[in-house]
């Protein structure tokens, strides 16, 4: 398995590690409900260094992305991120990504840990046709094993992180980034965030992960700063509706039966992969939809379960679920048949043989 920069640190906390993507992971440090409603309410840190990181540079660089990602990135300005999806030429999605825009022919790709080698392969098979050229000191650049990547997530989030800035950053926009010093490092510190409730993320190369981490940890200590697992990660992105590829989305699920319509852009000349299929679902509908429900009955719906309607027909599958730490109640996101999709729509979860009610609810949760 592999290591991140911190994980002596998260095995000497405590934590409950396990593999995911390959990499030894903290899973939970006090509990998913403490750490859930402690991002909720306060501070927490989490190790995302098991995240891809691919660059893409030179004069066709714009050309490739606008070819193998659905969203407009020529929208995009220096210091911008953008959220997109690969598809893959079956009318599925290779990866979600995020798309960082550092000038005009140099772009950071963000991928996620399961994908890192599939992108990878994806993104130098399409930058050939393109004549761009993979490796070091190339085009194209996998960075993925020289960068670590902590989130610090939560409503006192950027009070921690200035402490460890020069220059403000309390205001910077949603889904912008700067390269800058954080703790005396060269950093991307960036704001997107996957629990909803505010805070970045903060980049650096490994051999500067202990002085990041030390930094961090002193900055965050008057404000309570707790160590966060992939466990509550799930969970909290979960009550927003964020989709999870493996789960939500996958080779097998296009954009917009995923509700990603958002960011498949049929701009004048972007000639995407899967375009004219998603310009087809778009204008003929889809016949199934990616919903968020609340469970009704009691019961706790989970991955792979059953979806019903009330008469007991089949109409679809559980892609996510557990227990809403906020909520107090089960909740998920799954595939329905379109006629069920509507919010207020009841549907059954079957759980153990038994048909649970539950009504299809709009997204975020909280």
């Amino acid at each position: 398995m592999k290591t991140t920069a911190f994980t002596k640190y998260h095995i000497a906390a405590g934590a409950r590690m396990a593999e995911f993507a390959g990499y030894n992971m903290p899973i939970e440090f006090s509990g998913i409900n403490d750490e859930h409603l402690t991002v909720r309410q306060g501070a927490g840190v989490f190790d995302v260094s098991h995240m891809g990181e691919i660059w893409v540079k030179g004069p066709k660089a714009l050309d490739l992305l606008q070819r193998i990602t659905s969203n407009d990135v020529s929208k995009l300005y220096d210091g911008k991120v953008q959220y997109s999806c690969m598809p893959n030429g079956r009318g599925g999605i290779v990866d979600d990504i995020l798309v960082y825009r550092v000038d005009a022919e140099t772009y950071l790709l963000v991928v996620n840990a399961a994908n890192t080698d599939k992108d990878w392969q994806h993104i130098c098979a399409e930058g050939a046709k393109f004549g761009m050229e993979a490796g070091h000191g190339k085009e194209l650049y996998n960075a993925s094993d020289e960068i670590c990547q902590l989130a610090v997530q939560g409503p006192l989030a950027m009070k921690i992180v200035q402490k460890m800035c020069a220059e403000p950053v309390e205001e910077m926009e949603y889904y912008t980034f700067r390269k800058m010093r954080v703790a005396g490092c060269d950093a991307i510190l960036s704001i997107t965030g996957y629990t909803g409730s505010g805070g970045c993320e903060i980049y650096v190369a490994n051999e500067d992960g202990d002085k990041l981490w030390t930094a961090l940890w002193e900055a965050g200590a008057e404000y309570g700063l707790k160590n966060i697992g992939l466990g509550a990660r799930d969970t909290l992105r979960l009550e927003k509706g964020f989709c999870l590829y493996g789960n939500d989305i996958d080779d097998t699920t296009s954009p917009i039966e995923a509700g990603l319509g958002w960011i498949t852009k049929f701009a004048e000349g972007k000639e995407f992969i899967d375009r004219a299929l998603m310009e087809k679902q778009k204008s003929e509908g889809v016949t199934r939809k990616l919903v968020g429900f609340k469970m009704i009955d009691r019961g706790i719906p989970r991955h792979g379960y059953a979806l019903a309607a009330p008469d007991g027909t089949p109409i679809g599958h559980v892609t996510s679920g557990t227990m809403s730490p906020c909520l107090k109640i089960g909740f998920g996101l799954g595939y329905v048949a379109a006629d069920f999709a509507k919010p207020g729509t009841e549907i059954a979860v079957i759980i153990r043989d038994k048909a649970l009610k539950a009504q299809v609810t709009p997204l975020p949760f909280v």
